[in-house]
């Protein structure tokens, strides 16, 4: 992106000449036809106008020259960073047939009088497939892998001919389970379950509230359980047959009691509620659909075989795109150069043309203006002329194979503003974004382009300190990282960097759920990739997820005089989410620092400074474990340790107001 050199001085030709005539009455009393046709107003505005030639001029010396200085150094603006969301895809109804949504399926949120509509384009082919089931298992007792499995009659369970205790214990127990196993990867698909159940049989429970939860197995190497999001449930805690209708996440293939399978499986999970089972329910028969599948999707509209022109055999040619302001470019979207016999060439595109012999087939993209430039040819010393890359043949025709535009804040759009099915695709009813889209940036200005002058100067896209690492980090992907810290020696091993990435949140006050903070393999694989090409050689360079220690408290404190008890309570809660933040918490607001302890006198110190809060009464801090989908309260502490590669984050705050 070019720079634009900004009005520094907005004084007008108007304001100099109201200026001058203020000034009259001071040094020339006597002088009182102030009217355009008088000779000396005529005067006053000849200077004026010169004046403000001179200001328009001199006034940009300062900032053209940085601007220039920026040039010089290879800096350029970052270009608008696009939205990014998961877009659900149903269908009308399960269909006996694999369903395919292809690459740049277009949908966007409902246009109105007054906005037009966003559109955004899914990021790859998904296929809507039929679900298999290959086995089915139950187990008892302990939550452990060496648990003894049951296995039934695929066929008897899709027929109705079995007679299956969902929960084998006598009288059911925690950790009991029944497993199905799906022949095909349905990672984040919709799929309902067609569960027939014995009537009565699963007696003692509160239908409304299910002591159960489903769950499949991760991609993380501690293969672990994560939990089901339940869409509906109509089988009233498996009393009466009914849909149990779900999405499901990223799943993994792995072996259960000797068997390779995509498991889904529904554990018992009685300490959730008071009632318990007195026994089993019995289910006779399971079948199961797709109902649609979750795609991610980019805040941008994709362009395929844009004709630019043809070639007159000049060096330096520039061609312009239709459509602007371009988003970076992936490995698909290229330059072709279609030769007069019929065959294709492909071009490279390179932040600039210093380093190109006269053979290389490069081009540079201004994404903001979308113009395409060849390599110039510049005379030398010598007297020579040299090329920088190739050019394109005489009557050669150039068409850009693909690319995308859009990007820009607008398309952080809230959960379920995406409901428009742009592109036809049978038998898909509607579209929802289930989640709100993040990410989304404008172009980068000129001011915010000056504050990154010193870390660019520092760096000179090398990592070899932390701070290049924690800055490179940000250039990597710009608006999907929310915090960075680099963990190095004696922390680590001697000549390993760890890096720790907080993703971007779009919710950073309150409660802020795990799988907002999960760091997804893209966002990690593009900063890798990023700080490979930057780092040492001898560097050992590995991106991860911090910890996050979880933390409940208790407090009690009183109101100052004439203040309301519950707008006390509701600040005081507030504070405490805000100081307890991973991105916006600590003394300096800036996060909360990596590896240090909190102390229940930290928290005394930020409550004393709100000033609804006269006195504290007392401070109980407690420290929670998540795990499998669960928060587990500990026991009580006056100091939480923390890891050097772990930071504080907030579950729950209780606070209590006296008058």
């Amino acid at each position: 992106m070019e720079f634009e050199t900004p009005r520094l001085d907005d004084r007008s030709f108007q304001d100099l000449v109201a200026e001058a005539r203020q000034r009259i009455a001071l040094y020339t009393p006597e002088w009182t036809d102030h009217n355009p046709s008088d000779p000396g107003m005529a005067l006053v505005e000849l200077f004026a106008f010169m004046t403000d030639v001179a200001l328009y001029r001199m006034n940009r010396v300062p900032e053209k020259t940085y601007i220039k200085l920026m040039q010089l150094l290879g800096m350029q603006l970052r270009e608008a960073e696009p939205a990014r969301v998961p877009v659900t895809f149903w269908l009308s109804s399960p269909q006996p047939i694999t369903m395919t949504i292809p690459v740049g399926t277009q949908v966007a949120t409902t246009r109105t009088e007054t906005e037009k509509a966003i559109i955004f384009s899914t990021d790859a082919t998904a296929e809507i497939l039929v679900p298999k089931i290959e086995y089915v298992l139950a187990s008892s007792g302990s939550t452990g892998e060496g648990r003894a499995f049951s296995a039934y009659s695929v066929a008897d369970v899709l027929n109705g001919r079995v007679r299956m205790p969902a929960f084998p214990s006598t009288p059911p127990v925690t950790g009991d389970a029944f497993y199905i196993g799906f022949e095909e990867d349905l990672s984040h698909h919709i799929i309902s379950l067609q569960l027939d159940v014995s009537v009565a049989e699963g007696s003692g429970i509160d239908p409304t509230r299910p002591p159960y939860v489903f769950e499949v197995l991760s991609m993380d190497a501690s293969q672990s359980w994560v939990e089901v999001e339940v869409e509906k449930d109509e089988t009233q805690a498996l009393n009466v047959s009914g849909v149990v209708r779900m999405y499901l996440p990223r799943m993994r293939r792995a072996p259960r009691s000797d068997k390779m399978s995509y498991w889904l499986r529904c554990r018992l999970d009685q300490s959730r509620v008071v009632e318990q089972y007195q026994r089993s329910p019995t289910i006779t028969r399971i079948q199961a659909q797709s109902w649609g599948i979750t795609i991610p999707a980019t805040h941008v509209t994709r362009v395929n075989n844009e004709i630019l022109g043809r070639s007159d055999g000049s060096p330096g040619q520039t061609f312009l795109l239709q459509n602007v302001p371009l988003v970076a470019r992936t490995i698909n979207e290229y330059i072709v150069v279609k030769l007069d016999n019929g065959t294709e060439e492909r071009w490279y595109e390179v932040a600039d043309f210093a380093s190109a012999t006269p053979d290389d087939k490069v081009y540079t993209i201004n994404s903001q203006t979308g113009e395409v430039r060849f390599g110039p040819a510049l005379p030398q010393r010598d007297g020579t002329i040299r090329r920088f890359g190739a050019i394109p043949p005489q009557g050669s025709l150039i068409a850009m194979r693909q690319y995308r535009y859009g990007g820009g804040v607008v398309g952080n759009v809230a959960p379920l503003a995406i409901n428009v099915l742009k592109s036809s695709i049978p038998y898909i009813a509607r579209v929802v974004n289930r989640q709100s889209a993040v990410g989304g940036m404008d172009a980068e200005n000129v001011p915010l382009a000056k504050e990154r002058v010193p870390h660019y100067l520092r760096t000179l896209n090398r990592a070899v300190t932390a701070a290049d690492f924690e800055y490179l980090a940000h250039e990597a992907s710009p608006g999907q990282i929310g915090r960075v810290f680099c963990l190095q020696p004696p922390l680590t091993s001697r000549g390993e960097v760890n890096l720790l990435i907080i993703p971007s949140v779009a919710r950073l006050q309150g409660f802020i759920s795990p799988e907002s903070l999960y760091l997804s393999p893209d966002l990690r694989d593009r900063v890798q990739q990023y700080l490979d090409e930057r780092r040492l050689l001898s560097t050992r360079l590995q991106v991860m997820s911090p910890s996050y220690q979880w933390v409940e408290t208790e407090v009690r404190v009183k109101a100052a005089r004439h203040q309301d008890m519950e707008r006390v309570r509701q600040v005081v809660e507030q504070r405490l989410f805000e100081f307890l933040n991973p991105l916006i918490g600590g003394a300096d607001g800036k996060g909360w620092p990596f590896g240090r302890d909190l102390y229940v006198s930290d928290i005394i110190a930020v409550l004393l400074a709100v000033p609804e809060v006269d006195l504290i009464r007392h401070i109980r801090l407690y420290p929670v474990t998540y795990r499998e989908g669960d928060f587990i309260r500990e026991p009580e502490l006056t100091e939480l340790p923390v890891a050097s590669h772990g930071v504080i984050i907030s579950y729950r705050h209780t606070v209590q107001v006296e008058g």
